[in-house]
């Protein structure tokens, strides 16, 4: 029988992270924070009502074993001077499927039977829901996207009106062997997640271990100077009685002229791995060079990164490991 996988997240850590487990014997689930309100997915919120669609358009791309050309087609921004400009095709179908099947989660669905999903995807919430930020000046701000532009930091995230859940996201929580808090923006993708009691009354009743994948680089406004037990120190401030039990980090060098590059154009600094700070707060600490570079971007490299994941999965669910227990390390 396979192992239920559920990663939470948003945006696009999520999605890489999803490339490469799809290619694992897993029986896996995304949920989707749909918090987005900016560009396209902003426009058709106001529109039509319905939750944030960018994110969901990810995961569908990422999860889906169709056609590339079918892919590049979803993903499609029409550049034009009528009111299509900015849209992705995705981002329409998705909100057309929503608006013909009456809910996002059976939009999502009835898509997801087209695209072929290694996984299903599950939206946070049916709700429309706004995202509200406290800055570190006690101003309030109002929506995501005004929120990551605001040049204030981030002192704390919570929503305009309290959400409910979908009851997929709460069933498939409470039945995971394994939730995954994805790397990606903490206050932004993640945290949204885990601001919502249901949620995390449904991650206190699971049986699974709880484990995150901890970003390369820091995020401007959200965690400047953050090592890699800040990161989960600041998780565990929101959640409840689980708490994390296992991290997944890089040990990498990211090459010098990218550090650079990311620095000055971005703010954004590497991520110090404090090991001995980090091993007292979780049970296991995994370890390697997940640094990739694609597009001039850095990425995690997906497929070393979920074969750990799996690899833990195999340990915890057979007694048997792959981990050399003294280094944490892959081997």
């Amino acid at each position: 029988m396979k192992r239920k996988v559920v990663v939470l997240g948003g945006g696009t850590g999520s999605s890489t992270l999803l490339r490469g487990l799809k290619e694992f014997p897993v029986d896996l689930t995304a949920i989707v924070s749909v918090c987005d309100d900016g560009s396209s997915t902003g426009v058709l919120r106001e529109e039509f009502n319905i939750p944030a669609v960018g994110d969901i358009r990810r995961v569908l791309v990422a999860l889906s074993e169709t056609e590339p050309l079918v892919m590049e087609l979803f993903n499609y921004r029409f550049r034009t001077t009528s009111d299509l400009d900015g849209h992705t095709v995705g981002n329409l179908l998705l909100t057309a499927s929503s608006e013909i099947t009456g809910n996002l989660s059976d939009g999502i669905e009835a898509l997801s039977k087209v695209f072929n999903l290694k996984g299903k995807v599950v939206p946070l919430t049916e709700d429309n829901v706004v995202l509200m930020g406290e800055m570190e000046d006690g101003s309030i701000v109002e929506g995501e996207h005004h929120i990551t532009q605001n040049k204030n930091k981030i002192r704390k995230v919570f929503y305009k009106e309290e959400p409910i859940p979908t009851k997929e996201a709460v069933k498939a929580l409470e039945e995971a062997d394994l939730i995954i808090l994805s790397m990606g923006s903490l206050f932004t993708s993640i945290i949204p997640n885990l601001i919502c009691d249901k949620i995390l009354e449904a991650i206190d009743q699971s049986r699974g271990k709880l484990m995150y994948v901890c970003n390369m680089v820091t995020q401007p406004g959200e965690t400047e100077n953050y090592k890699v037990s800040d990161h989960i120190k600041l998780l565990n401030q929101h959640l409840r009685k689980r708490k994390i039990d296992v991290v997944i980090a890089n040990e990498g060098k990211i090459d010098e002229t990218m550090a650079k590059r990311y620095e000055s154009l971005e703010q954004k600094d590497p991520v110090e791995l404090d090991k001995e700070e980090t091993e007292g707060l979780v049970e296991k600490v995994i370890y390697d060079d997940y640094v990739t570079v694609k597009n001039n971007l850095l990425r995690h490299n997906v497929m070393k990164l979920s074969m750990h994941i799996f690899g833990y999965l195999l340990e915890e669910h057979s007694g048997s490991s792959g981990i050399n227990q003294e280094s944490n390390k892959w081997s």
